[in-house]
């Protein structure tokens, strides 16, 4: 095509269509896919850019499963929680059952001192029979305190009973005025300890055997019932506590979750897990015929099931805590996609009216071109017709 030559006018009229022809065919490749920048031709600061933030919008959003999943494993164990307290709370209330059944044995144990006291209930010491300086002593009852009392020069049976408490004992006068010493309800089950008169002194008062106590066949019934019922709660909270597992992982087995937030690595949250099955939260089964005989019993297994409950109360307390970490975290990182994604969009995605505006324009400065052509061509036409 080299041998064709073009006037000035001409040539001028066809490089101004064909650069009017690219302008259109790059305003309609924007309006057919929205973007102003589709590759790197286009912009290369822009485009490289705009893939670098689309990048790491996609590896946080790949985060989110994982970070999903560690809110269901908090929830959950926090599920298994709420059950655990409301076992731990049937446990007790079993307990406090105890306390309020009938005493376990229809006679505690006794013992009666072998002669009447000429004393009276405000003062035992008469100078005979209780001497100023004559000791008790009581060896330790159902796990209490070991007595050794000193009777002063006025010795009351209150003051008595005073002492004698912390020993799960008490004192009275019967009608023939002869001291008894019996265990509480707490100490029921237990016979006193080994009781030694005057121990320093020179008073008279000596002491029968002890009689050891009598079990009530009912009432021991009844709380054997009880330890059974006990039992199956403890049961239930060990397998409680191991059904509370999500997608694998169990915090109150003993599992840890770790979660990480954003594209590096460096942004992590680690939970501890806790094992929470019965032994975990010191609770053991109890033995029918040893456990739940009296009130001390009772009273030593509702300390070990509120012990129990305040472990839960402050577990469900940090992983509530951490659960409202995570749930942060996670709508930060749905907020930081949308930020990162907004911010490539700016730097690629075409202005649609604009772009059609120019659509308009160009194909009307085409029109323009080709009819500026047509009149370039026509002083060529004019020689044509000389020739004809």
């Amino acid at each position: 095509m080299s041998g064709i030559v073009l006037s000035a006018s001409v040539r001028q009229n066809l490089l101004s269509l064909q650069s009017t022809a690219d302008l259109l065919a790059t305003t309609q490749n924007r309006l057919a896919t929205g973007n102003k920048v589709n590759s790197a031709l286009d912009n290369p600061t822009n485009f490289f850019t705009a893939q670098g933030l689309n990048n790491r919008a996609s590896d946080i959003n790949n985060l989110l499963d994982s970070i999903g999943n560690g809110v269901q494993v908090l929830q959950a164990a926090n599920t298994g929680l709420t059950s655990l307290q409301k076992l731990v709370d049937t446990a007790k209330s079993l307990a406090n059952q105890v306390l309020q059944a009938p005493a376990g044995y229809t006679t505690k144990s006794t013992v009666t001192s072998s002669v009447a006291l000429t004393g009276n209930a405000a003062n035992l010491v008469d100078g005979t029979i209780v001497k100023s300086g004559d000791v008790l002593t009581i060896a330790s009852t159902g796990g209490g305190v070991a007595t050794s009392i000193t009777f002063g020069a006025s010795e009351s049976l209150a003051q008595l009973n005073t002492a004698l408490a912390a020993n799960n004992l008490s004192a009275s006068l019967d009608s023939a005025n002869k001291l008894i010493i019996t265990t509480t309800n707490d100490a029921a089950s237990s016979t006193i300890g080994a009781v030694v008169y005057p121990g320093a002194g020179t008073g008279t008062l000596t002491f029968g055997a002890v009689a050891a106590p009598v079990a009530d066949a009912a009432s021991q019934t009844i709380r054997a019932n009880l330890v059974a019922q006990y039992n199956n709660v403890i049961q239930q909270i060990t397998t409680t506590a191991q059904d509370s597992s999500f997608n694998g992982i169990n915090l109150l087995n003993g599992d840890d979750l770790k979660l990480t937030f954003n594209e590096t690595g460096k942004s992590t949250l680690t939970i501890q897990g806790v094992t929470f099955n019965a032994a975990g939260l010191g609770l053991a089964p109890l033995v029918s015929g040893t456990d739940f005989l009296d009130n001390a019993s009772a009273k030593a297994v509702m300390a070990k099931v509120s012990s129990a409950s305040d472990a839960l109360r402050t577990q469900a307390s940090t992983l509530g805590s951490n659960l409202s970490i995570v749930q942060i975290r996670q709508d930060f990182s749905k907020n930081l996609i949308n930020v990162l994604q907004t911010g490539s969009a700016n730097l690629t995605l075409a202005d649609t009216n604009e772009e059609a505006a120019n659509s308009q324009a160009l194909a009307t400065r085409q029109s323009i071109a080709v009819s500026a052509l047509a009149l370039a061509n026509q002083s060529q036409a004019s020689v044509l017709q000389l020739l004809r």
